[in-house]
């Protein structure tokens, strides 16, 4: 069985409140990163990890571990608040492992639960760079990461120690005696941020903002929708967070924004139709980045947007609808679906056959596809204007096709 230790009691400064005023008592571990505590974090990855009994070392209940207390308990794990260190020795057999968190420790994810999986031990850093990122020095030669995996059995010389030690030093203290291996952290991760100790307010600020940037970043070149919505994220992502304000209502929000879409298309105002269509599309991006966000953190699926996936062709039926009432007074009402309805579909197929085309995820922008539309019906008729664009699109996916098998059609396929 694999425990987790996270501890609780060292006091810091800390503006627990977000209005400015410091107060004492706090600990690194009730800082917000994300809309959510360090600690819980620290939960969310111990969880990842397997551990099945949580302890958590503090002076008190609080509302932050009892919040802490019904996601482990939520999750199948054991939850268990201790105030002194010798407290841990019955709940760690020999046969156990024992995970140790430091106060105040964040680290991405993935990374963390990667090198912590791989084997057992302390793991470190140079000291010159740990040292300088806050981090316990351990010897002449390494700085504890502020993360180690230890068997169950060291956990036994806290009984020798005096019960005034702080759990998580004695820990660190007794695997160095017991000669755990020391498992090198990349320096890497800590130049790039992605591997921190997080002391203050200060530090806390920083770090959210770094994991914002970590969270949402892409390996693409992002199209406009997409960056206005990654900016959005990262300017505003923290208030909501903090706020507790769930993805749901971003996508509550992009509804509404299509359903007045809708109705502003329905009384001919087709160039604020598709501009709020565009608008909504970019609230919905945003508001699954944040689920994203939230789920990567946590290491959780609870942040998923249910019914996003009906977005897509919500926004799509309302662009063609917005189309065909534009095109009133020129094709018959049946014509006057068939030209957006077509758009969709080459819309639609292009990411499936077509997935290394650079331009790809401009084409699945629905902002610069609603823009697109807007301008090309203010220069000719919208009807007019989507057979044009139609064509072009299926003259650049052949063009495209014929570059990437150009003996397609002379061979038999054996």
């Amino acid at each position: 069985m694999r425990v987790a230790l996270i501890s609780l009691m060292e006091n810091v400064p800390v503006d627990l409140a977000g209005d400015g005023a410091v107060q004492s008592g706090g600990n690194p571990g009730f800082l917000p990163i994300a809309g959510h505590s360090i600690a819980r974090h620290q939960l969310g990855l111990a969880l990842a990890l397997g551990a099945t009994r949580i302890v958590v070392h503090a002076e008190m209940l609080s509302a932050e571990i009892v919040e802490i207390q019904h996601v482990a308990e939520q999750r199948g794990a054991r939850f268990h608040i201790i105030t002194a260190a010798r407290a841990l020795v019955p709940l760690v057999s020999a046969e156990d492992e024992l995970i140790v968190f430091a106060e105040g420790f964040l680290a991405m994810p993935e990374d963390a639960r990667r090198i912590l999986d791989e084997a057992p031990g302390v793991l470190a850093l140079p000291v010159e760079a740990g040292v300088a990122a806050g981090f316990e020095r351990i010897d002449i030669n390494h700085a504890w990461a502020g993360a180690m995996r230890m068997p169950g059995r060291v956990v036994a010389g806290l009984g020798d120690l005096p019960p005034e030690w702080n759990p998580v030093a004695a820990l660190l203290r007794l695997a160095t005696q017991a000669r755990l291996p020391l498992r090198a952290v990349p320096q890497a991760l800590l130049a790039a941020g992605r591997w921190r100790l997080v002391r203050n307010e200060a530090d806390a600020h920083a770090a959210e903002n770094d994991w914002l940037a970590q969270h949402t970043a892409a390996g693409h070149v992002r199209s406009p929708g997409e960056w206005l919505a990654v900016q959005a994220v990262r300017r505003i992502g923290p208030a909501l967070l903090h706020a507790r304000t769930r993805p749901w209502v971003a996508m509550a929000a992009a509804l509404l924004l299509v359903l007045l879409a809708l109705g502003a298309g329905w009384w001919g105002r087709a160039g604020l139709a598709f501009a709020l269509v565009g608008l909504g599309w970019v609230v919905l991006q945003a508001g699954r980045l944040l689920a994203r966000v939230e789920q990567a953190s946590l290491m959780q699926a609870s942040g998923r947007l249910r019914g996003g996936a009906l977005f897509g062709p919500l926004v799509d039926g309302a662009l063609v609808a917005i189309c065909a009432w534009r095109a009133s007074g020129g094709p018959t009402a049946q014509t006057a679906w068939f030209p957006p309805l077509v758009l969709v579909l080459i819309l639609w197929l292009f990411p499936v056959v077509l997935r290394d085309f650079r331009w790809t995820a401009w084409l699945c922008d629905r902002l610069l596809v609603a823009l697109t539309l807007l301008v090309v019906g203010l220069f000719m008729p919208l009807e007019t204007g989507l057979r044009v664009i139609v064509v072009v699109l299926l003259a650049t996916a052949l063009a495209q096709a014929h570059g990437l098998f150009p003996n397609r059609l002379l061979t038999n396929g054996t």
